[in-house]
């Protein structure tokens, strides 16, 4: 699975990690990314947003989904 955010594809980035001697070894920060369900249209899916996509409201999330059980009373 490639870690990209759906709405803005953002991806990780790399560069160095540096210890107090400076000895640089390579590394990667990856985004926050979140598995949610949003909706697209008419249909509902599950995709990896960041959480800077989230706050800013890029993605419109989906309604929770309601489950019924049988004979359950409210």
């Amino acid at each position: 699975m490639a870690k990209v955010c759906y709405s803005c594809n953002k991806g990780p980035n790399f560069g160095n990690a540096r210890s107090h001697s400076l000895r640089a070894t390579r590394r990667r920060w990856n985004p926050n990314l979140q598995k949610i369900r949003i909706q697209e249209g008419t249909s509902v899916r599950r995709e990896y947003v960041c959480t800077s996509c989230l706050k800013a409201f890029k993605v419109q999330k989906a309604a929770p989904s309601v489950r019924y059980t049988e004979g359950a009373t409210a």
